[in-house]
């Protein structure tokens, strides 16, 4: 199982710095990882965004249940839903709503 989570939003740099603030304002995200930012990966002839991605590296104490409280809470001050791809060991779940069973099934793909 990997130690790196991997958060995108195509084309909404707004939108991912927002929510890496968000999660960075999260103590119980805060204190089991370290967030980041960094440049997609693009393909061949690709051009990259200036911010592509969030990059949490978790550790052993992480709990995934908390990311997907935080994002419940972030999802919420948000006047517009943007969707966000969320990718773990090559599972990619992308969520364009707060619903509570789309974060439970992210929760459970993220944590197996």
């Amino acid at each position: 199982m990997s130690n790196v989570i991997r958060v995108s939003a195509d084309g909404v740099g707004d939108e991912l710095r927002s929510f890496q603030e968000w999660l960075w304002n999260e103590p119980d995200v805060r204190r089991y990882a370290v967030i980041s930012v960094e440049a997609a990966e693009t393909g061949e002839g690709e051009m990259g965004g200036a911010l592509d991605v969030v990059k949490l590296v978790i550790d052993t104490n992480f709990q995934i249940l908390n990311f997907g409280l935080a994002y419940v809470a972030w999802r919420a001050t948000r006047p517009r839903p943007t969707p966000v791809t969320v990718e773990r060991d090559g599972v990619r779940i992308t969520l364009d709503e707060s619903d509570p069973e789309a974060v439970a099934r992210l929760v459970r793909a993220l944590d197996e």
